[in-house]
């Protein structure tokens, strides 16, 4: 991990260190500076992932050893950047006074100079490097042209397919911003009077016209509640209730095939019903959604009864299964200090190592022919 200066990282949350400082004292949470709550905390991914790697560095901190700092580059896997990019973007993008370039752009275009200036980055043109970009809106200036590097993204809504892509990034969850329902304290079925649940933006641009197009014809619907809602006036607060007090909740695409929403369901124990068919979950691959979530296409879900009828039909037995199932993973979707095995934190970290592993067997392969070219090269030189 890149010791970068402290405007890139905990000097965003307002931290100032002694004189020649570049990090907190991670030993002593209080001393940690807190992330801004609300909203804010949905996409705080690399705020958790670069305290887990400063922890690594303190043996009397009991953490998982999925990922642990080195001093020495050539003895890392990957080089993580830390760089508070989603909220740079979140509270600094804005001009003030007669700035004529925001923080966030400037920021950006700091760290491209540095990066690709550095030997690290140079050796393999920065395909070895890892950047946390989960604000759909982060790093616009700067992904293009960092974008060899793996990203730890929301989703793919708002890149372009040579840009970010399954092949070499990670799908990382939202921190979820209600309450966790501890998995004792979890209403059964008989206890969850409504069917369906959604509250939030409706009317939103893109794919999310069909939040809508639902709105219509579910609201007036019997055991149905989809209302507006936002964080003003307790929101968040009565948006967990809600949830925890309903068999399904609807997951539906927004501006971003994407939302906090999925994993707010998850940790309520309320069967998430997605309807986003662009949507990438994360660890995909180690998962599988479908023991705990109900997936249905966008042209299927706003056919007046289908989704309704779908619900209905989903007997006690079959719904329980998936609540159990719910409460063994919503463990994965927490992101916490210190990390836990298990946890968030330490699922991506398994994630970012998968990924490497088939990387580097992309690289292998490609290098099958590549030395027995150099050899062809240097025989053909000496015949001559």
């Amino acid at each position: 991990m890149y010791d970068l200066p402290p405007d890139f990282h905990f000097g965003l949350l307002g931290w100032k260190g002694n004189p020649g400082e570049t990090w907190p004292n991670v030993k002593n949470p209080a001393q940690i500076p807190p992330y801004p709550g609300g909203l804010n905390l949905q996409h705080s991914i690399e705020y958790w992932l670069t305290l887990d790697l400063l922890s690594s560095e303190i043996p009397d901190i009991n953490r998982p050893c999925t990922a642990i700092r080195v001093n020495n580059s050539s003895l890392a896997d990957i080089v993580f950047v830390p760089f508070f990019s989603s909220l740079s973007y979140n509270r600094h993008s804005k001009l003030h006074g007669k700035d004529k370039i925001s923080v966030n752009r400037m920021l950006q275009s700091k760290l491209v100079q540095y990066l690709t200036g550095r030997y690290e980055w140079k050796q393999m043109g920065g395909k070895d490097h890892i950047i946390v970009a989960h604000h759909p809106n982060s790093m616009l200036d700067a992904r293009k042209k960092l974008g060899s590097a793996m990203f730890v993204l929301a989703d793919f809504g708002r890149y372009p397919a040579e840009i970010a892509n399954l092949e070499k990034d990670i799908i990382a969850p939202y921190k979820h911003v209600v309450r966790t329902i501890r998995g004792d304290a979890s209403a059964p079925f008989s206890k969850r009077p409504i069917l369906a649940y959604f509250q939030g933006a409706v009317y939103r641009k893109d794919g999310g016209v069909i939040r809508q197009e639902l709105y219509y014809l579910l609201k007036d619907e019997k055991g149905v509640h989809f209302a507006f809602g936002s964080v003003q006036g307790n929101g968040i607060h009565k948006a967990g209730q809600g949830m925890a007090s309903s068999k399904f909740c609807l997951n539906i695409a927004g501006d971003t095939p994407s939302s906090n929403r999925l994993f707010d369901a998850i940790v309520n124990h309320c069967v998430p019903v997605i309807i986003s068919d662009e949507i990438e979950l994360p660890f995909e691959d180690f998962l599988d959604y479908s023991e705990f979530c109900l997936f249905v296409r966008a042209t299927d879900a706003v056919k007046k009864g289908y989704l309704l009828n779908l619900l209905r039909g989903i007997k006690e037995d079959k719904w329980t299964e998936m609540w159990e199932r719910l409460k063994e993973v919503a463990q994965h979707f927490e992101f916490q200090y210190p990390s836990q095995p298990g946890d968030a934190v330490d699922m991506i970290w398994q994630a970012v190592s998968r990924k490497i592993s088939s990387g580097r067997i992309k690289l292998h392969r490609e290098n099958r022919y590549r030395r027995s070219q150099l050899f062809k090269v240097v025989c053909n030189s000496c015949v001559a």
